[in-house]
């Protein structure tokens, strides 16, 4: 396979390059610098609040561009490049509709913080793993001192089964997502992963051609649209895997690395 025009590299997070630990490994972070020394530019996209993809991503955080919250926010080391943010009507109608489903969680995701209304110890402890700064409120529709990016829903089950059915009829006014097995997201119709990744590709002047993109899940789908090299993880939804053009191992067996070591030994023998 010829990498030698791959100028930008996309990788999801949860599922993708972290392993069910949670973990970035050590061989990623040596790639990286090669991947820097090639002029090679990459993007971490994820669901994930941004200050919990900067604490797994630490040591190149200067070097790298964030896709938060689904697209929400984009960061360029501490510089914010652009935001899509829901009206406040929009969460609270989200919100309420979101209670009325038994034991489903609802995360209200701000620019600074998230906010939680549960003292659920079983979900704040899981919740933690996702979001590093937080903060919990009596109610969550009364919050109103942030700029909101999206309302992610949490179901101990299944969020597909259980709640993506009672809000579907929300995609008429704001993009609703399956972003995991147990996830969902509520955000503007212009905040996901691929509305701002091509904003980034047009930005920089970089091709689908040029851009090789990671992902497992639904919220992945549309990115993996704008990269020519776009690979489905082994432990990916069915959907992904439908839809990417190429496959790699699971997040457990360093599928990303492997392809990413791969372009870059090619690239070295030109």
């Amino acid at each position: 396979m010829d990498f030698s025009k791959v100028k930008l590299v996309v990788t999801d997070m949860d599922g993708t390059l972290l392993n069910s630990k949670s973990e970035v490994s050590d061989r990623f972070f040596t790639i990286f610098n090669q991947l820097k020394c090639q002029n090679i530019q990459f993007i971490a996209a994820s669901g994930r609040q941004y200050h919990s993809i900067v604490d797994r991503l630490y040591p190149i955080k200067n070097d790298i561009t964030i896709i938060a919250e689904n697209g929400g926010m984009v960061k360029q080391g501490e510089i914010e490049l652009f935001s899509t943010t829901l009206l406040q009507e929009n969460c609270i109608k989200s919100i309420k509709l979101l209670r009325t489903i038994s034991n489903t969680y609802i995360v209200l995701c701000g620019k600074e913080m998230a906010y939680i209304e549960t003292e659920d110890e079983h979900f704040i402890s899981m919740f933690q793993n996702y979001y590093s700064k937080f903060t919990i409120v009596k109610d969550l529709t009364k919050v109103a001192d942030d700029n909101f990016l999206k309302i992610a829903a949490y179901h101990f089950e299944c969020s597909e089964t259980y709640i993506f059915p009672v809000v579907k009829h929300l995609e008429n006014e704001m993009q609703v997502i399956v972003s995991g097995e147990h996830w969902l997201d509520i955000s503007h119709d212009n905040a996901n992963k691929g509305y701002a990744l091509n904003i980034l590709q047009n930005k920089w002047g970089i091709t689908k051609e040029e851009t090789m993109v990671f992902g497992d899940y639904n919220n992945d789908l549309n990115m993996l649209e704008l990269g020519y090299f776009s690979y489905a993880m082994e432990n990916a939804h069915p959907n992904v895997k439908n839809i990417a053009k190429f496959k790699t191992k699971s997040n457990n067996e360093h599928g990303v690395e492997l392809v990413l070591e791969q372009m870059i030994n090619s690239r070295n023998l030109i």
